[in-house]
């Protein structure tokens, strides 16, 4: 992709070019390292990149084009340069540099040493080094490969007849191929029927996997680099990622490097075209129209949500949506420009949001390069569970305003309402709990994983970096469905519209008392469906009375209520009596009515649970 009209890159003053240098070492080279000086007679193009940056994603693919056209005199050189402390780790360039199909040499730079000999200030950053080792060029951004292939025309020209270009091969070594089933796949999706169908993105393919997760039944695509429709043996992607089922059983996926979306018939195997040109938007294109006429950026992911389907359009910082009736896509929410900012959809600002999850009151988004955790109401508002800023970033639980994520890429709705979060570049999966607004982890040392799906009563997660699936058991509190009986089945409750006074009553045992040695051994966590009907009062607290504001408007709804107390064997003749953990969930069907009301109490007796 391109600038339609480019403009023309000004020639630098004369400054010799620092020396190569990175204590991360040499990739693609077959070990051997490179100095200038062994380059001298060939166009050097350096390219200071990043794995987490999709603009430096876009400047990879743009290099494509003229590394082909100019394979004999220029030597195109990444220098991959951190964000993340992730980033520094020299396995991670490694994996990155497969991942996005890199065909040139490499040099990690993981302590910035050849970014700062450059004065480098941005990602992406492409340095063009004359013949005779001078920089001639240097420009920050994408979009500028058409003005740089204009000067490497020019420098090819004075150096022929200078006598100082030097043709020949690209110092290039592939690695060797690796036997697995899957290559970094990207998300996954469960399919009505059980199986598993998962974006092998490097791999450039769909593959339909058997439930156990591992099993491959087939594969759709041809595996190259592509953008063709047909069956599934002749259909081509390139890096696809997000999968989406929608209401006729076919399913939408979001062809990234295409941009595009493409449609899958699961029975037949046929693929289509369901928006994109196959170009990549620019400023200035058309943002909404017929979806086959109008650009897109990256989608990352999608999600179907109210009726249409929800694009992360990662290249321009938005959230796109495409409507299946009319087939029209338009910008949803975001202005393009990065960052993190709240509020109406029309001024909110994302950066490269990669993982998307409906529940029927929310539309979850994973904010990578934020390192956020992000949602959209039914109004079109966005709000921000976890997450401050673009610079923001780290591995901590707790409350929601002081946990942190590093560059997540995918998230999952859970049965009860929470989210799992595929923290990526932290290798965790991490839950966050609305009701109680805390974050946790549930589970550490997974490789990059970029996406997670409930299966029944477990997750399995993808773990892009180590090309495969790993399938874990959720925590019970997570599996708990709202709305469905989790104690005993209760009836209609006519409550007062306004305040409601809720108290559970503990109720210890016989031969047991509560246990208040240690402060208060009580929990209580309210929450409701529709989210809506608590004005306030939901969240988690240690007293077990607590006043709550329904909202008038909303005339009926399910009050969730989860109670615990500690209890401990009342004998005076035993020194250190056993204690118990008592625990009740209730479901409350209540209706809003004038003379219903204002009071709710419940008995927690329970059963020992530890």
């Amino acid at each position: 992709m391109a600038d339609p009209a480019p403009a023309p890159l000004r020639r630098r003053a004369r400054v010799r070019a620092p020396e190569l240098t990175g204590e991360g070492g040499w990739i693609n080279t077959g070990g051997r390292r490179y100095s200038l000086a062994e380059l001298r007679g060939r166009i050097v193009l350096l390219d200071f990149w990043t794995s987490c940056c999709i603009n430096c994603l876009h400047v990879l693919d743009e290099l494509r084009e003229l590394e082909d056209k100019h394979r004999d005199t220029v030597v195109v050189i990444g220098v991959p340069s951190p964000k993340f402390p992730h980033e520094a780790e020299h396995r991670t360039v490694v994996d990155a540099v497969e991942r996005y199909g890199v065909r040139h040499p490499v040099l990690d730079d993981p302590e910035l040493a050849t970014w700062t000999q450059y004065a480098v200030r941005a990602w992406p950053t492409l340095v063009v080094v004359d013949p005779e080792g001078y920089v001639v060029a240097q420009h920050a951004g994408e979009g500028h490969v058409r003005a740089i292939e204009r000067l490497v025309g020019e420098l090819e020209a004075e150096h022929t007849a200078k006598g100082t270009l030097r043709r020949g091969g690209v110092p290039y070594v592939a690695p060797p191929p690796r036997p697995t089933a899957l290559r970094f796949p990207g998300k996954a999706l469960l399919l009505p029927g059980g199986n598993l169908l998962v974006s092998d993105t490097a791999r450039h393919r769909l593959v339909e996997l058997a439930g156990d997760g591992e099993s491959v039944v087939r594969r759709i695509g041809t595996g190259v680099r592509g953008f063709r429709d047909g069956g599934a043996e002749e259909a081509a992607f390139d890096e696809p990622q997000g999968l989406a089922l929608l209401g006729d059983g076919s399913v939408v996926v979001a062809d990234t490097v295409n941009h595009a979306l493409r449609r899958l018939d699961p029975v037949s195997g046929e693929v289509t075209t369901l928006a994109g040109t196959g170009r990549q938007w620019w400023r200035g294109s058309p943002v909404s129209g017929p979806a086959r006429e109008v650009d897109l950026s990256s989608p990352w992911d999608v999600a179907l949500w109210r009726g249409r389907v929800w694009i992360a359009m990662a290249g321009v910082h938005q959230l796109w949506v495409y409507d299946p009736e009319d087939g029209t896509v338009a910008v949803a929410a975001g202005t393009r420009e990065e960052g993190l900012v709240d509020g109406p959809g029309s001024g909110a600002l994302f950066a490269q949001p990669s993982g998307l999850a409906a529940t029927p009151g929310r539309l979850w988004v994973a904010d990578a390069e934020t390192s956020a955790l992000r949602w959209v109401d039914p109004d079109g508002s966005v709000h921000t569970a976890v997450g401050t800023g673009l610079f923001a970033f780290g591995h901590r639980d707790g409350p929601a305003g002081q946990a942190l994520l590093q560059h997540p890429l995918g998230v999952a709705a859970l049965p009860d309402g929470s989210v799992a979060v595929a923290d990526t570049y932290n290798h965790a999966l991490r839950r966050y709990d609305p009701v109680t607004d805390e974050v946790t982890t549930l589970a550490t040392d997974l490789r990059e994983p970029s996406a997670a799906v409930v299966v029944g009563e477990d997750v399995v997660v993808v773990e892009s970096a180590a090309h495969r699936l790993t399938r874990l058991r959720l925590p019970r509190e997570a599996t708990a469905v709202p709305g469905a009986a989790r104690g005993a089945r209760r009836e209609v409750t006519e409550v007062a519209a306004g305040r409601l006074r809720l108290d559970v009553v503990f109720e210890a045992p016989p031969g047991q008392k509560p246990d208040t040695g240690n402060g208060p051994a009580t929990r209580l966590v309210v929450s409701a469906t529709p989210p809506e009907l608590l004005r306030d009062g939901q969240g988690a607290g240690t007293d077990l009375s607590r006043p709550l504001a329904l909202d008038p408007a909303v005339r009926q709804g399910v009050l969730h209520v989860s109670a615990r107390a500690a209890s401990c064997d009342d004998d005076p003749g035993t020194a250190h009596p056993a204690c118990h953990v008592h625990r009740q969930d209730w479901d409350v069907p209540v209706r809003l009515t004038g003379s219903g009301t204002d009071r709710l109490s419940l008995v927690l007796t329970g059963r020992d649970t530890a």
